[in-house]
């Protein structure tokens, strides 16, 4: 066990790797000049354009530059933003808001989608399955700003149920409206990824032995049928926990959310490469623990896979 984990850990050094050298030779081939764009249209001289691209290693090549933001990693300094912040404070201070938000999303996804699919899979066919794969086809169909703005302004503002935004000074309770809005179409998936995991699984042969074994048909749907059916249900949500991270720039930015979504999103309009390298760097790292933590929650739901 210990041998495979650390295995699947040093399989992140090179995804790092790669994924860091992407985005810097994304940003570095962007047109435009990121000093000249610091200074909007104001005129700048070229002896403080050069001194700023020097500070900032702009003036190296890019893979120079990568060379230096990987010696930034090891050393825990990434330097500062253009507007003269530290990075690490600028991640230190909206790191915490999107991954609230992401494991927010990621618990409504999980309660709501696993509950209604695994009752949608046991009564395949019936009316409240029929509802809810139609509904959920509605909600996969329409685009997630269109569901934030609506959400922002019916319950939000038209019924003051929630907050429709967020502000500097956030709470659990103000990103209830955002989390909810950003994991509704995951939700969709879930839910009709269960209702076919479960479905399939109440015509399998082990389902039909506990059956005339004379186990109780609660103990039969929660011991074998939904330990078997959860496996891609699962392998699905550990990954998705990065991709709600990544994907929360839109939410973030409809209802004024102060996380990494809405940093990453001025850092990228600045040119501010040692900014977005770092937080893809940390995206990443949190795709590759969830996925290395969802492969050994395998052996908990799948007695019959053994990591050796």
């Amino acid at each position: 066990m210990w041998w495979y984990i650390g295995r699947r850990l040093l399989q992140t050094i090179p995804v790092i790797l790669g994924a860091t050298l992407l985005i810097y030779a994304l940003v570095f081939l962007r047109p435009g000049d990121p000093v000249l764009g610091l200074f909007g249209d104001k005129p700048v001289s070229d002896a403080v354009k050069a001194q700023i691209e020097a500070q900032y290693h702009l003036d190296k090549p890019f893979l120079v530059q990568w060379l230096y933001f990987l010696k930034g990693v090891v050393t825990l300094d990434l330097g500062t933003s253009f507007d003269g912040q530290s990075v690490i404070s600028q991640i230190r201070d909206t790191f915490p808001v999107t991954v609230t938000l992401a494991l927010m999303a990621l618990a409504f996804e999980l309660v709501f989608g696993i509950v209604l699919g695994t009752i949608a899979g046991l009564r395949r066919n019936g009316f409240f399955d029929s509802s809810l794969l139609v509904l959920s086809l509605v909600v996969l169909s329409v685009p997630i700003f269109v569901v934030g703005f609506v959400f922002q302004l019916v319950i939000g503002v038209k019924l003051g149920w929630a907050p429709p935004t967020v502000g500097g000074d956030w709470s659990a309770g103000k990103l209830i409206l955002p989390a909810v809005v950003l994991g509704i179409v995951d939700l969709a998936f879930v839910l009709r990824l269960t209702r076919t995991s479960v479905a399939e699984s109440m015509g399998a042969d082990f389902v039909r032995t506990a059956r005339a074994k004379g186990l109780p048909e609660g103990q039969v749907v929660v011991r074998h049928v939904l330990r078997n059916s959860l496996i891609p249900v699962v392998t699905y949500l550990g990954v998705n926990l990065g991709a709600l991270m990544a994907g929360a720039i839109i939410t973030e930015g409809i209802f004024n959310v102060p996380g990494i979504g809405n940093l990453a999103y001025r850092s990228i309009n600045k040119g501010d490469n040692p900014t977005v390298v770092a937080i893809v760097t940390l995206i990443v790292l949190v795709y590759v623990i969830m996925s290395l933590l969802i492969d050994l929650l395998y052996a908990v739901l799948d007695p019959r896979i053994r990591y050796a």
